[in-house]
């Protein structure tokens, strides 16, 4: 009784419980390389990490947003982003937040909104952060398999970052 109850439910397994594995479980996402996802970061004005959001490596920039910005850290000034994150409705909310975009425009809008190109220079500190993080052997290779423990490996890298800023800053 118990094997024909199995076999007549539906193509998934027993022990499945209805729920999906795999790469999606994993924020894997496949793009142009493979399987990798994407780190979204929140940085203050000197390009230290003040914390980290993924999602998979199909998934557009705007997934991250509404993480990144609920973070309970003091609202910026101006938010410096990347082409990734050009889009009307975005802008609009930083403006309805007080808050200046300063984000490149995307090659294919119709009336591109340049920005203040004297603040967008200071995003290479951003930048420079993340190539802090791919030197680390952990994140650039993305062992781990579960966001946790990623996330784990990128706030330790933020630390000694954190920590070279507060030992040299002394």
């Amino acid at each position: 009784m118990a094997a024909h109850d199995r076999q007549h439910h539906g193509s998934r397994s027993c022990l499945g419980r209805g729920r999906k594995r795999g790469a999606f479980a994993q924020t894997f996402g496949r793009s142009r390389g493979g399987f990798t996802c994407k780190v979204h970061a929140r940085c203050d004005n000197q390009g230290l990490p003040l914390g980290f959001y993924l999602t998979g490596g199909e998934a557009s920039d705007y997934g991250g947003v509404d993480s990144l910005m609920a973070m309970p850290v003091p609202k910026p000034a101006a938010l410096l982003a990347d082409k990734g994150y050009d889009g009307d409705r975005f802008r609009e909310n930083l403006l309805q937040h007080n808050i200046l975009p300063v984000i490149s425009p995307r090659s294919n809008r119709k009336a591109p909104e340049h920005p203040d190109y004297r603040r967008y220079r200071d995003r290479n500190r951003v930048e420079r952060m993340f190539g802090f993080l791919e030197h680390q052997r952990p994140i650039a290779t993305r062992f781990e398999k579960t966001p946790l423990s990623y996330l784990s490996f990128l706030n330790l890298a933020a630390a000694r970052l954190w920590l070279k800023h507060f030992v040299n800053g002394a």
